[in-house]
């Protein structure tokens, strides 16, 4: 018989560096091995309703106000050794969020940075994450979803690390800081200021209201220089 699931691919950044959320599975398969949050469709449940409530049951987070999207669909058929299962993916995207609390068939949820879960993953989840990954890094190129991992203020610096981190590149912080500023509608002036206990003021942005990027940020393809951002182009 045929089974429906969700997966949840969860990616925040900590520490400056980008982290996604894992659970330790309670129960067979795959006891004691790290996973993706997830779970069967209950009868009548919407798919995007079944992620938020597997999501609340297995780490305690609420993701009724997140960033969430449909990733892909997993059917390969020997992706779960209990059946035929075909899973529809979500990528969830956050500002630094709080440590989550284990629930369900989970005997432990925490963050675990993208390089330590990578391959260490139960079912086909590093398939999912790689996915997962990818589509982040392609949505920070061509929308302004970047700021989805800022909170209600912050600098162009911190906008700036989050490319940085999500990329796994360093950027040019003179051009990033031009190109953001001349892209309408990407981030908002708020008139104030963050005031460091060293070195300069720094101004304080929130979101804009623009969503689509033209022309895009496109990451350098031949090394850690950021080739591509620039206003001229």
């Amino acid at each position: 018989m045929l089974r429906l699931a969700v997966d949840l691919a969860i990616l925040t950044v900590r520490n400056n560096a980008l982290h996604v959320l894992v659970i330790t599975r309670g129960k067979e398969p795959f006891l004691g091995s790290l996973a993706l949050p997830g779970g069967f469709l209950r009868a009548g449940e919407d798919l995007r309703a079944a992620a938020v409530r597997e999501l609340r049951e297995e780490t305690g987070l609420d993701g009724r106000d997140m960033h969430l999207e449909q990733l892909a669909t997993y059917g390969r058929p020997d992706r779960d050794p209990r059946g035929r299962v075909v899973s529809v993916a979500y990528l969830t995207i956050a500002p630094d969020l709080p440590a989550p609390e284990a629930g369900s068939d989970a005997a432990s949820a925490l963050w675990v940075p993208i390089s330590k879960a990578q391959s260490r993953l139960a079912f086909d989840h590093d398939d999912i994450l790689r996915d997962a990954v990818e589509r982040a890094r392609t949505r920070l190129e061509f929308t302004t979803l970047a700021t989805a991992f800022c909170g209600p203020t912050f600098t162009v610096g911190d906008l700036r690390k989050v490319y940085e981190v999500v990329w796994d590149q360093p950027l040019d912080p003179r051009n990033f800081s031009r190109k953001v500023l001349n892209t309408a509608g990407f981030i908002e002036a708020t008139g104030q200021k963050r005031i460091p206990q060293l070195g300069r003021p720094a101004a304080l942005y929130r979101r804009g209201d623009q969503q689509t990027l033209n022309p895009p940020i496109l990451r350098s393809n031949g090394g850690p220089e950021l080739e591509a951002i620039s206003v001229d182009r």
